[in-house]
């Protein structure tokens, strides 16, 4: 059975157990690597396109080298110190070359947030926290529109909840999902046993499906039992897919703090053997980041199979009705003083507000500041600990665009105006590189890359096949590439002008299709493939 096919048994553990090793951000070359380094020039040219002169580099080879690129057929079929000939010709003298950013946290599924998010560089953009369900019904509906870069999703728990305590059928939406928070039963009150039975028959059917494993947004709905977790966990571990979990307590008080939270996923982990994935670590701990790091690395040194990703950013986002900005004590618990550190459009909050948005238009999204990390070194410290986690992923968080009239879908660019939307949404991976690597030389490029590419792939590549050929820059990996200019890279989107996208990518390549082109979009490119486990 090649390497990563298995659902489950004793292969996929061990493999899940070698990934989450927490030794060093950059791990072993793995046998991918190991059998394609050697084949340069395996394909002879013309190619369809080649990618010339630029600084190839692949985090998980070590390759930094000049060299010219050649893509065939969709992916890489040559890697050369010599020039090759092409079809098509893309400079790339003066710049890097790298493999394509996997976002592994991206709730802006549709067409107008993807192309936001090919401007930074992402060339793969997975809603795995919060999932969607049924998940046949989102695959055909992403791929019938189409989408200029790669896409997928994993199963949606709190789907599943809210349709067996509220009665709703989920129709493979977000906006299905922000219309739930009108209720409060699967937010805050227990299930039955029968009621768990239907939840994990749902999740399991998704599972079946092609889903990516089992988003558990707890978050929000923190009032689900501890067994109820638990069957989710083992049904992850029977199926070999992780879980990809925002922990229900997002709080530095205890009791039910985000640190008690953990201790429930590294619990999990440990009983099941299922891999559990961190969402969000900097948001997820607050202002308790360097307690629940210290938990979370004692858990993968001691061998259980845990990932993390963070943003970087000291802010996160979400609707104000979810139930962690809710009761007398929620600020308190955040770590925060008062009810500014909520914004909505740039604009700071009262609670008079914030309480008449909770009871008129729960669904709106905001933005909660829980670090400052523009303005206090002790938060770029705390947010560092997280960004910078070792073998951690970047994840954005990227949430889809609104304006007053609802949500921004279809064919729509470039985005409207009023569209708001986190930061994060546009310029998540600009912002790391700009920031991290360039200008606080806080982590080496290739490790950014890695951080960016690699680790996500990891993440999934056990469960899912087809992440082996993603992540890398390597001759047999499919041609979904960045090129970019460290030294103008640069993130434009602030709290108050969101929708300002990111400079500095000369090229986005996916599917060996440039979907971005000398910093322009390719308007009629839709070569974005799903990514999908195979039941």
């Amino acid at each position: 059975m090649p390497e990563g096919e298995a659902l489950g048994g004793e292969m996929t553990r061990r493999a899940l157990m070698s990934l989450a090793a927490a030794a060093a951000a950059i791990r072993p070359v793995s046998s991918f690597a190991q059998s394609n380094t050697v084949r340069r020039d395996n394909e002879s040219g013309p190619y369809d396109l080649v990618i010339q002169r630029g600084r190839v580099i692949d985090p998980e080879t070590g390759l930094d080298a000049i060299r010219d690129v050649g893509i065939k057929d969709n992916h890489i079929a040559a890697i050369s110190e010599t020039p090759l000939q092409g079809v098509r010709i893309l400079q790339a003298e003066g710049l890097v070359v790298a493999p394509g950013f996997i976002d592994l946290h991206a709730h802006g599924q549709q067409l107008p947030a993807a192309w936001a998010q090919a401007f930074d560089g992402v060339t793969t953009a997975l809603e795995l926290e919060s999932g969607l369900l049924p998940i046949s019904r989102y695959y055909d509906l992403v791929g019938k529109e189409g989408r200029p870069i790669n896409y997928g999703a994993s199963v949606a728990w709190t789907y599943a909840r809210i349709a067996e305590k509220e009665g709703m059928e989920p129709d493979g939406t977000i906006l299905w999902f922000q219309g739930a928070f009108v209720k409060s039963n699967w937010q805050t009150t227990l299930a039955t046993t029968e009621e768990i039975d239907r939840i994990v028959a749902r999740v399991e059917d998704g599972l079946r499906d092609g889903g990516l494993g089992i988003g558990i947004n707890a978050g929000y709905a923190p009032g689900y039992g501890r067994k109820e977790y638990y069957r989710l966990a083992e049904l992850a571990a029977r199926y070999g897919v992780p879980t990809y979990t925002h922990v229900r307590y997002g709080s530095v008080k205890e009791p039910q703090s985000a640190f008690e939270a953990f201790e429930e996923l590294v619990a999990l982990s440990a009983a099941t053997g299922a891999h559990m994935h961190v969402c969000h670590i900097n948001s997820s701990s607050s202002r308790d980041i360097r307690d629940c790091v210290t938990l979370l690395k004692g858990a993968q040194a001691r061998g259980l199979p845990v990932t993390v990703e963070a943003y970087p950013y000291g802010a996160g986002s979400s609707t104000v009705g979810a139930e962690i900005y809710r009761g007398a004590d929620w600020l308190e618990r955040w770590g925060a003083t008062d009810a500014s550190a909520m914004e909505l459009n740039g604009q700071p909050l009262t609670q008079a507000k914030i309480d008449e948005l909770q009871a008129s238009a729960p669904g709106t999204v905001i933005v909660m500041h829980f670090l400052r990390p523009d303005t206090s070194e002790v938060d770029q410290a705390l947010l560092d600990l997280s960004v910078l986690y070792p073998g951690g992923s970047i994840a954005s968080d990227a949430m889809p665009w609104q304006t007053p009239a609802g949500l921004v879908e279809g064919d729509v660019w470039p985005l409207p105006e009023d569209a708001f939307a986190h930061p994060r949404s546009t310029g998540c991976y600009s912002r790391f590189l700009a920031r991290y690597v360039r200008d606080r030389k806080a982590v080496s490029l290739s490790e950014a890359l890695a951080k960016m590419s690699l680790e996500p792939a990891r993440v999934l590549q056990a469960s899912v096949p087809q992440m082996l050929r993603k992540g890398r820059l390597q001759v047999g990996a499919d041609a979904d590439i960045v090129v970019f200019d460290l030294a103008t890279v640069q993130d434009n989107a602030t709290f108050v002008a969101p929708t300002r996208l990111s400079t500095g990518f000369r090229h986005v390549v996916v599917n060996g299709t440039p979907v971005i082109e000398e910093a322009k979009r390719n308007a009629d490119a839709r070569p974005g493939r799903a990514i999908r486990r195979q039941a």
